[in-house]
């Protein structure tokens, strides 16, 4: 009978958060094709400005959609940036000025991975605080379920047990 709550405690403080933990840091695993949202007509014709335009545009979060590249996305305004990113390579513009240009117009949200920074540094932290956190509830847990007293046996209990053991003896010979 104590077996079944130790059991259910152990499961709720011990297994269950590490099972949570484990999830948390596998990584995505559901396979995701692209889109080929990528039209005919909106493609460069020289193969090193268009493979120039695909890579910035893998760095590039769709305002509509969230958390998916304007190279994967089919929404207008993913089309539209798709559209500024390739008129300004066709312009010579570099990599940095077209990447700062669109981070200064639509803030660090328009970028996959938004640089480390003091506007940014909640984002960056708050998994690791997070697991922390985790593991300091697990740790607290499992001492307090440590500290559960064994309760002693009084005279008269100690009595029937002997008595018990005594009439199982007496039948055993």
């Amino acid at each position: 009978m104590v077996i079944l709550p130790r059991m259910r405690n152990l499961m709720l403080v011990g297994i269950l958060p590490l099972g949570l933990l484990l999830v948390s840091l596998v990584p995505n695993t559901i396979v995701t094709t692209a889109a080929n949202a990528i039209t005919a007509e909106e493609m460069l014709a020289n193969p090193e400005l268009e493979e120039r335009a695909r890579n910035l545009s893998k760095q590039l979060r769709c305002l509509v959609c969230q958390n998916q590249s304007i190279d994967d996305s089919d929404a207008d305004l993913a089309r539209d940036l798709r559209r500024e990113v390739r008129s300004q390579i066709a312009a010579g513009d570099s990599d940095e000025a077209i990447m700062d240009q669109l981070q200064q117009k639509y803030g660090d949200y328009v970028l996959l991975n938004p640089p480390l920074d003091l506007a940014t540094m909640f984002l960056w932290l708050a998994p690791f605080a997070f697991m922390l956190l985790g593991g300091v509830i697990v740790l607290m847990a499992r001492r307090q379920s440590g500290t559960e007293s064994i309760n002693e046996l009084d005279a008269t209990e100690r009595a029937k047990i002997e008595k018990m053991l005594a009439s199982l003896n007496g039948r055993n010979e």
